[in-house]
């Protein structure tokens, strides 16, 4: 029996690959639901990141992440995710692996330097400090329209 081996993300992008996979888990939703939508992600270069852009990372001897730059500080990074409020930082260039491109939803692929997307997770940024109130009443509103 033959094991198929994983691709190693982290190497593909320091050969300058660019890589399409399933995020898992919510912490990008609603810019990622998991399941159905994929993130192409292009090797970074650090030195053009910015605000609203959504990096992959590694955590110090832990897992890759791919959530959003909140600021940027030299070349110190704080990153949140779009479902979460929480800001982790600040985390090194060396662990910035790859820079999010494109988001491919039901086979159509959003560019994410696009005018409307960048307005957007700018203003979703903005928010930051509104989210959880923002989810509860979203959450109360399904509650109701299952009542109905």
């Amino acid at each position: 029996m033959s094991q198929t081996k994983k691709p190693d993300i982290e190497e593909l992008l320091r050969d300058g690959r660019t890589i399409q996979f399933k995020p898992q888990g919510y912490s990008m939703y609603p810019l990622f639901v998991p399941g159905r939508d994929e993130a192409v992600v292009a090797p970074a270069d650090v030195s053009k990141l910015r605000r609203g852009d959504v990096a992959l990372y590694r955590r110090d001897g832990s897992i890759l992440v791919l959530h959003r730059i909140w600021k940027r500080r030299g070349d110190e990074f704080y990153l949140v995710g779009d479902n979460q409020k929480e800001i982790e930082g600040p985390l090194r260039p060396d662990q910035m692996k790859g820079v999010l491109v494109e988001i491919c939803r039901n086979g159509r692929r959003i560019s994410a330097r696009n005018p409307l997307y960048r307005m957007l997770a700018a203003l979703w940024l903005w928010m930051r400090p509104f989210r959880p109130a923002i989810s509860h009443g979203v959450a109360a509103l399904k509650r109701l329209c299952k009542l109905s």
